[in-house]
């Protein structure tokens, strides 16, 4: 019998991806070109990323496409000769972190602790890369694709010192990653310890973030029962108030590296 994890998982794979379908979109995407720029990769894999973080639809996913190649374009430095195995001194402090189970829905969770970010030390384009190292690593998952991620920002300690590395350039590629330049979907994005200085930061991020983000906002202040309304304490670690041990991020590295592709730290190469 599945389990109801499965049950959702085998629901969305069977309803919105019948192999007639998603034959005809990749063929569709494949030839929906207009110029602007010239694809890392035209492979089934590689566009279907594409296609389901755009729920299929063929304008969006090509608006995807480019913007996905133009931020790359822009920001090699995050990309070239970095390995996603070798970035465990950021998750060393506990800043980044993907658990290594999922919640109840079969959605992977992202968290951020930005409080214990020392920007003295740690550089605001050393979160960029290990963030796109966690992404592209997290998108090989097929589940991942479909499923898409929750996020939690955990805000708890932070300061006059963050905000004042957090520029109008920083604002624009959280931006650019979260909503308009990555194939990734977010379920849901979960905000906890939110202060005064938090409102003065996030007053840059909502003019530019689509009603759907807003929408799928959730501020819980320290009211952890509050974030437990939406994911169940079994599937936290006790951090958030779940039942859940701690775990560092390698180890959910260490349950990818059956894939050669993240091993040899490809997720950054054009031929993923």
């Amino acid at each position: 019998m599945l389990t109801p994890i499965a049950q959702i998982y085998l629901s969305k794979l069977t309803t919105t991806e019948g192999p007639f379908f998603l034959y005809c979109r990749i063929e569709q995407i494949g030839t929906y070109q207009r110029g602007e720029f010239e694809p890392l990769r035209m492979d089934d894999e590689y566009l279907i990323r594409f296609l389901r973080s755009r729920n299929y639809k063929l304008e969006p996913t090509y608006r995807l496409m480019v913007n996905y190649h133009d931020f790359r374009e822009r920001n090699m430095s995050y990309y070239e000769g970095v390995a996603p195995v070798e970035l465990s001194h950021i998750a060393d402090a506990d800043i980044i972190n993907v658990l290594p189970y999922r919640e109840q829905t079969g959605r992977r969770i992202i968290y951020f602790k930005i409080g214990k970010w020392d920007p003295s030390t740690t550089s605001v384009d050393d979160l960029f890369t290990a963030t796109l190292a966690v992404l592209e690593a997290g998108m090989l998952e097929l589940r991942a694709q479909i499923l898409g991620g929750v996020c939690i920002f955990d805000f708890e300690g932070l300061s006059m010192t963050h905000a004042w590395n957090i520029t109008p350039s920083t604002v624009s590629k959280v931006i650019e990653i979260m909503v308009t330049s990555f194939p990734m979907k977010i379920s849901a994005i979960h905000v906890l310890h939110e202060s005064w200085i938090f409102e003065k930061i996030f007053s840059m991020f909502n003019p530019l973030l689509p009603t759907r983000y807003k929408e799928i906002c959730y501020f819980h202040g320290g009211d952890l029962s509050s974030l437990h309304k939406h994911i169940e304490p079994k599937y936290l670690p006790k951090a958030f108030g779940g039942t859940r041990p701690e775990y560092s991020y390698q180890q959910w590295f260490i349950s990818l590296t059956r894939d050669p592709r993240v091993v040899n730290g490809n997720c950054y190469q054009a031929n993923i």
